[in-house]
């Protein structure tokens, strides 16, 4: 079992930049199957960006342009940098694990809280 560790949440002013970290320990296939979820107050989760199977970035419209999925293989680290944020970023966001090669995602971190004040 891969276990995701996220952190780097926070409280931030509308405008401002996080960086979202996901550390994944044990027998993971290939950060290619990572990604990142985000879960708002009332809403579903949804997925925000992630790895193609081929390792390319791939993004939700709604934060294409703005936010920056990146990984250090030697850390087995992913990270979400997250620029010009807008108060509907506000969820908690979650670093997940696909299955290789399909779009069925089979274990998730625990979140991390990220808040963008007006």
């Amino acid at each position: 079992q891969v276990q995701l560790v996220e952190s780097g949440g926070g409280l931030v002013q509308a405008g401002g930049s996080l960086r979202l970290s996901c550390a994944a320990s044990g027998s993971i296939f290939s950060l290619n199957v990572l990604g990142w979820f985000r879960q708002a107050p009332g809403k579903l989760r949804e997925l925000v960006a992630r790895f193609t199977s081929e390792g390319r970035p791939d993004y939700v419209d709604s934060v294409t342009g703005r936010f920056t999925i990146s990984r250090d293989n030697t850390k087995n680290t992913m990270y979400l940098t997250m620029n010009n944020l807008k108060p509907e970023d506000t969820g908690v966001y979650y670093c997940a694990e696909r299955r290789p090669y399909s779009t069925t995602w089979i274990n998730w971190g625990q979140g991390t809280q990220v808040t963008v004040s007006s």
